[in-house]
């Protein structure tokens, strides 16, 4: 967004300059023609051999910058002119409209600062996809003997039919996907079994939740936008925050809060904090009000009947 922004001010500047050049020697012409002619004085043969001399050189300098007006000029008519960006309008379920107060949306960690989403996205999408591939390969490779004993011991209490489940989501682009996990939350290994997905580009580590396609919290007004240009997540911010009962601790509004202010740096915290509540989960020492790292379709723990 920032090299966007520096660009297009470089291109107004530019503009700028080159208008006022015109203007100038649009100014000077008339004044030369308005001016009088002094009489020249009387120059002695010496001084008329030098004058003559200096005339060519002169001219080939004012017909030089001449060609580089003109092919100034030129360019300025060929080069299109930024159209500028449509600002979204504030949807509903943001800090505008939820937060009582810009002090509470501050102690809260969240802010009501809005922005051009798609001039943010670019940069950092490059970024985020290689800390996926990177971190997710090393994930997959050391996860994979404990989702494969998972899968079989599945296999062998249930039946090979009941070991995968297969939900239909709404991924990068409203493309339609196919998320495929194991049929268990013990040890995450429903989690770490959509590993392969986040390094095929279908997830990412962290991002908003999966939405089934026509759910209605992708129809809301400036949801559908933000959830069509992020991949959707193991985890996110709206999984590792605590339920406190406040507005800004609303799933939608932290999905909303993350489109607007995610990056490497925020990814990396989700995914430290996520990791310290699976933790405390599988100690026994977790709250009772705090977000399960499993619970992506921000479900309290026991709520579907698959263990």
């Amino acid at each position: 967004m920032r090299n966007a922004r520096q660009r297009r001010v470089r291109q107004k500047n530019q503009r700028k300059k080159q208008q006022r050049q015109r203007r100038q020697a649009q100014a000077r012409q008339p004044q030369q023609l308005q001016q009088p002619q002094a009489p020249q004085p009387q120059r002695t043969q010496g001084q008329q051999t030098h004058h003559v001399q200096q005339a060519p050189q002169m001219q080939a300098e004012q017909a030089q910058m001449q060609q580089v007006q003109q092919v100034q000029q030129a360019q300025a008519r060929r080069r299109p002119q930024p159209q500028p960006y449509p600002h979204p309008q504030p949807p509903t379920g943001t800090a505008r409209g939820h937060f009582p107060s810009r002090p509470a949306a501050r102690l809260a960690g969240l802010t009501d600062r809005a922005g051009h989403l798609a001039d943010r996205l670019a940069p950092r999408a490059s970024a985020e996809r290689v800390l996926d591939l990177t971190l997710g390969t090393a994930l997959l490779i050391a996860t994979a003997p404990a989702v494969a004993l998972g899968a079989l011991a599945l296999a062998v209490r249930r039946g090979p039919g009941n070991v995968w489940e297969r939900t239909p989501r709404t991924g990068l682009g409203g493309r339609v996907f196919t998320l495929r996990s194991l049929r268990t939350r013990r040890l995450r290994l429903d989690l770490l079994s959509r590993l392969p997905q986040v390094v095929r580009g279908d997830l990412s580590l962290v991002g908003p939740a999966p939405l089934a396609p026509g759910d209605p919290r992708a129809a809301w007004p400036g949801a559908r936008q933000w959830r069509q240009e992020l991949r959707p997540g193991l985890t996110g911010l709206a999984q590792v925050r605590a339920r406190s009962g406040m507005p800004w601790d609303d799933p939608a509004l932290l999905d909303q809060h993350y489109a607007e202010h995610h990056g490497v740096v925020l990814d990396l915290a989700i995914l430290t904090e996520a990791v310290r509540n699976s933790l405390r989960t599988t100690t026994g020492r977790a709250r009772s009000t705090k977000a399960h790292l499993s619970d992506t379709d921000h479900r309290l723990p026991g709520y579907s009947r698959v263990d």
